[in-house]
Formats: C-alpha cells, sequence, structure tokens
C-alpha cells in the first residue's frame, strides 16, 4: 500500500481490508518519529504476540525508518500461531521465541536498553487464578529484575482504579489505586513488582494505564456495533466508558519511553470524552441502518473512567476523532471485516472477568 503519511489520517478513506488496517495502524507520527530517533539502542518488545503487538512493533519500525535510526525492534512471545513470525519478519522486525517464565529463556534474551511489557491476561482471570497471578504479577517481576538496566514501558490498565463519578472527568494518575477483582489486584500487583525494582535498582519506568483501546477488528465499539447490528438489548449499568482507537495508543506508548523515570512514572492513556453508551450505541445504529437499539438497566452515576489531561498536553489529542472511529467500525461490520471475537466485557462492574 502506497505510503500516505504527509496526509492526516482524518483525510483517508476508510479501511477496506486488514492490510490497510495494518497500515492505518502503524501510521508514524511526528511524535513517534522524534521519540524514535532518540533511541539509543535497540528495542526489545515483550508480550508482542497479544492483539496490539504487531501494529505498535510495526509502528515502531516505520517511526525508526522515518528518522533514519537503525536500531532493531525485536518482538518476544511463545507464538503459538505457526504464522506469527513470519508476519513480524514481513514488517521488519525480529522475532523471537520465548517464555517469559522460563528462566533460561529470559536470561537468553539480548541486552536491549528499552523495553516494551506488552504481557498480561485478562479474560479467563477469574476461573484461573494461579494462572492470572503468573502472568499478571510475577512475570513482570521476572522481567523488571532481569532487564533492570533498561528503560520500561509497562502495559498497565485503568482498572486499577475505582469507579468514578461520571460527572468528575476521571480518575488522574496521582488517585489511589482501588482495584476491584482478581484481574485488576493482579494488574496492581504488576505496577509494585515494577516500581519494587525501579526503587531497587534505578531502573526508569513509564507504567500505561490503558482504557478501551479500539482495532476494528476489536474493543468497546465493536462490541457496541455487533450487538446493535444483531438487535441484542445494550447494558447501560455501566453508562459511559473511554475509548481510543489503538492507532493513537501505540503512538501514546511508543512516546512515553520519554517519559521512563524511577520511582515509575504514570500515564492514563485513552481519549478524551466520557462516551455515554447510549449515545454510542444510537449513533452506531443511525451508521448501520439498523433498528434503533433497546437498553436494559439504568446507568449508573459511577464509571470506569481515567482522565487523560496529561496524555493529551503530552501528546496532543487523538489523531482519530470518536465520530470517525464510529463510522468507520460501523464500515468494517457491514462489508464483512475480520473481527478477533475477544469482547471487552465493558460492562463488568464487579472485576470479574
Amino acid at each position: 500500500m502506497a505510503e500516505v503519511l504527509d496526509r492526516p489520517i482524518t483525510a483517508l478513506p476508510p479501511p477496506d481490508s486488514e492490510a490497510a488496517l495494518e497500515d492505518y495502524l502503524s501510521r508514524p507520527t511526528p511524535g513517534t518519529v522524534a521519540a524514535l530517533a532518540r533511541l539509543d539502542g535497540d528495542l526489545l518488545v515483550l508480550g508482542a504476540g497479544g492483539k496490539l503487538g504487531l501494529s505498535l512493533c510495526r509502528l515502531a519500525r516505520r517511526s525508526l525508518d522515518r528518522a533514519g535510526n537503525r536500531r532493531r525492534v525485536i518482538a518476544v512471545s511463545r507464538f503459538a500461531d505457526r504464522a506469527g513470525p513470519e508476519r513480524f519478519r514481513e514488517a521488519g522486525v525480529e522475532p523471537v521465541a520465548a517464555d517469559l517464565l522460563d528462566d533460561a529463556a529470559l536470561a537468553a534474551l539480548p541486552d536491549a536498553p528499552n523495553v516494551l511489557y506488552l504481557g498480561g491476561m485478562k479474560f479467563g482471570a477469574s476461573g484461573a487464578p494461579g494462572q492470572t497471578w503468573a502472568l499478571n504479577t510475577f512475570m513482570p517481576g521476572l522481567v523488571a529484575r532481569r532487564f533492570a538496566r533498561a528503560r520500561i514501558v509497562a502495559l498497565s490498565t485503568g482498572n486499577v482504579y475505582a469507579l468514578s463519578d461520571i460527572r468528575s472527568g476521571g480518575a488522574v494518575e496521582t488517585d489511589p489505586p482501588a482495584p476491584v477483582g482478581e484481574y485488576a489486584q493482579s494488574c496492581l500487583g504488576r505496577e509494585r513488582l515494577f516500581e519494587h525494582f525501579s526503587a531497587r535498582h534505578g531502573t526508569p519506568v513509564t507504567l500505561i494505564r490503558l482504557n478501551y483501546a479500539n482495532d476494528l477488528r476489536y474493543g468497546v465499539v465493536l462490541d457496541l456495533a455487533r450487538k446493535v447490528a444483531a438487535g441484542e438489548p445494550i447494558d447501560l449499568t455501566m453508562g459511559h466508558v473511554n475509548v481510543i482507537w489503538q492507532g493513537d495508543a501505540n503512538a501514546a506508548i511508543l512516546q512515553a519511553l520519554d517519559l521512563c523515570a524511577s520511582p515509575p512514572a504514570i500515564l492514563n492513556v485513552s481519549g478524551p470524552e466520557t462516551a455515554a453508551v447510549r449515545w454510542l450505541a444510537t449513533e452506531l445504529a443511525r451508521l448501520l441502518d439498523a433498528p434503533a437499539p433497546t437498553f436494559i438497566g439504568t446507568e449508573a452515576d459511577t464509571a470506569l473512567l481515567s482522565n487523560c489531561a496529561r496524555q493529551h498536553a503530552l501528546f496532543g489529542y487523538p489523531a482519530l476523532p470518536l465520530g470517525q472511529l464510529l463510522a468507520w467500525t460501523a464500515g468494517w461490520l457491514r462489508q464483512g471485516g475480520r473481527t478477533l471475537d475477544k469482547p471487552t466485557r465493558f460492562e463488568t462492574r464487579d472485576g470479574q472477568f
């Protein structure tokens, strides 16, 4: 697909294939190019086999290329999908198969000075608490100890916050965590392990508390669009959400390398709107030419919300506006675009995932 990097994403046609979608998700921005121009060594992406890993690695590679920086991007995953490594190679990224819970495999990884940590487990967490804590807390501790001399950007989640009053603008980074359920508790454990090793070794770290990134193949917007298209009722109990285009989240994650500090920096990442689920579903019905949605439940006065003013002050507002994200998602669904069948379960208020 031809490069159109100097045109804003809002001026581009909706992606009509997965190749176009991957291209859009990994479009370098002035911010990512500037951040990776300063990269002082190779970039190691741990847990790269998940749903955002490929697009994030491609964004890093393309940003480095545009900056004229030939540092390597190395993607580490167990790669359960045999085709996975080849997809990374095609993107100019070096795949390495490794289980991060295996001491020998972890020790054998290259000593890159820049690390993105994407590993973790959410769905099925309530039914497998031991595995949840191993992947979300124990494994990050192993990584933090192994890469004590690197700077690390680690993905966390807005689920570590308490539910916020919907009129408050959401939780800010200085609010005390109050996680509900084993998933959120184990994610706070992840943060605490990075904090511990940062204090012990002086490791510079940024913790990214991400709320509901949306690729057209997954995310809250797709969850709602599929229900609207199927005529299924929409639960309003969690009546408000934050959402962000995955490409904008990827850009913020990479730029957060510049924020790494000891004690760790914390950054909320999502869109600027407190979006009403009722409005989202109604707008999606219009875009899908579907009947008006039916609703069950009543909007609570609280929801899982994050205030991302610091992200937007540092990196600018998301390049893809919410209205365009809705239109692209509706168009993707109407054309039969592939989806990952990984519902967010954003409606959950009791922390049971």
